[in-house]
């Protein structure tokens, strides 16, 4: 069955009692007796999509391995919230994990996280709720100014970015000069006299 979006499913682009399929992350799982609740989201919306899971489902037996973080594809029903905080709901009846998430050393759990934490774990921070916001405003403020320029006639060429800031080490890595490397000019301190290079400092590509 075709994978429907999360975002498509709230905005109402799917009828209740239409059965679809939804892939994404777990953020929370919640558990009684009879039923769970497992919150996913998928990218599409900085919304979620709560999956109901009964008890003697095929999708209930796969709950241990529903930790956050771990992939999943499930397959279910929509249906008409009873609860608060959101309007549809999945009843689900099938669940595959597509990538299993430790539930103790998964670090985006349901708390917040500090901004230098993030930048810890750059690989996971656009599952975040702050930089899944930061890339939306990114790419609609990106999309605005492309649309201005071209629709008078620009072309958008995608040039390197020379700088003399030295972000991350991509002073040591990526120097552009025009000096000759093997010999070049020297300062009384023996080092590299870039004053004699083309942009008159130590210049190279950014990597920030």
């Amino acid at each position: 069955m075709k994978r429907e979006r999360v975002s498509d499913i709230l905005a109402g682009r799917r009828e209740p009692g239409e059965t679809v399929t939804v892939c994404g992350w777990i953020r929370t799982k919640r558990e009684s007796k009879a039923f769970a609740f497992v919150v996913i989201g998928d990218g599409s919306t900085q919304e979620t999509l709560q999956l109901v899971v009964d008890n003697g489902t095929q999708a209930h037996s796969q709950l241990s391995r529903c930790t956050v973080g771990a992939a999943l594809r499930a397959t279910g029903t929509i249906r008409s919230s009873q609860g608060k905080g959101q309007f549809v709901e999945l009843q689900t009846l099938e669940i595959e994990i597509l990538g299993d998430a430790s539930a103790t050393d998964y670090p985006l759990q349901k708390k917040g996280h500090t901004l230098e934490f993030l930048r810890e774990i750059s690989h996971l921070r656009p599952r975040s709720n702050t930089f899944g916001a930061i890339f939306r405003v990114r790419s609609a403020l990106a999309q605005g100014v492309h649309a201005f320029f071209q629709s008078r006639g620009f072309q958008w060429v995608h040039t390197p970015i020379i700088t003399a800031n030295d972000c991350e080490g991509a002073g040591e890595q990526f120097t552009v000069t025009t000096l000759d490397l093997k010999a070049p000019p020297r300062t009384e301190r023996g080092e590299i006299d870039f004053k004699q290079d083309f942009f008159g400092r130590h210049t190279h590509l950014t990597v920030s």
